[in-house]
């Protein structure tokens, strides 16, 4: 005979277990319903905090463009609106704008729905970027125990180069970024010695292989 109180879990299990199913589903059902990917909005809403937070104006503009240039693959464009004196990040078709205006035109707007805000103020910060450059920097400080000061340089550079324009963890680098650092950053910004620039590759081999990941390049293309 079953015991009432067995009953009564095994039902609750059941109850959870549902609610569960019922939640995936809506979720599912929100991203199918969404015209922006929350990828693409995770992605706007970090270049935009970028674009505000750097000091050099020639990097504010690269994240802003970055970001338009993402938008606009989906037919979507964005602009920062003040509400209660909270900037606030708005990313909407491009349809509802006036180019030659440079309004949003209300009576282009069917669905306001269509539209993601994403506060820009206070401490929200999805990417968490001090826990970010902290594992960035602990690869550092690997790969320089393991492998010494030449290849703990380069990834050094790495880091600030990741820091500076992605603030994004090493491992999570696509290789078009990754050969934005090799191709440009190291050479202009780094001043590398020629046994820096000898290392290079052996460098970057190190720091994935601490971070448990293989080196994006032209081989992965």
């Amino acid at each position: 005979m079953t015991d009432s109180s067995e009953a009564h879990a095994d039902s609750a299990s059941d109850v959870a277990a549902d609610r569960d199913e019922h939640d995936r589903d809506e979720d599912a059902e929100s991203d199918e319903n969404s015209e922006l990917p929350a990828g693409v909005v995770d992605e706007a809403e970090r270049l935009t905090r970028l674009e505000r937070s750097v000091a050099d104006d020639d990097e504010a503009r690269a994240h802003a463009t970055r970001r338009e240039t993402l938008l606009t693959e989906h037919d979507f464009t964005s602009r920062v609106r003040e509400d209660d004196g909270e900037d606030v990040l708005v990313l909407h078709p491009d349809e509802w704008h006036d180019d030659q205006e440079n309004v949003i035109r209300t009576d282009r707007i069917d669905d306001t729905s269509r539209a993601v805000e994403l506060p820009l103020e206070g401490t929200r910060d999805p990417d968490d970027w001090d826990a970010v450059d902290a594992h960035n920097r602990t690869l550092v400080e690997q790969v320089r125990s393991e492998y010494g000061d030449v290849h703990g340089d380069n990834v050094a550079s790495l880091a600030d180069f990741v820091g500076n324009h992605y603030a994004k963890r090493i491992e999570d680098l696509t290789d078009e970024e990754l050969e934005e650092f090799r191709t440009e950053y190291f050479v202009r910004n780094v001043w590398p010695s020629e046994r820096q620039r000898e290392a290079l590759e052996e460098s970057l081999e190190y720091v994935y292989e601490q971070g448990g990941e293989s080196t994006p390049g032209p081989h992965d293309r």
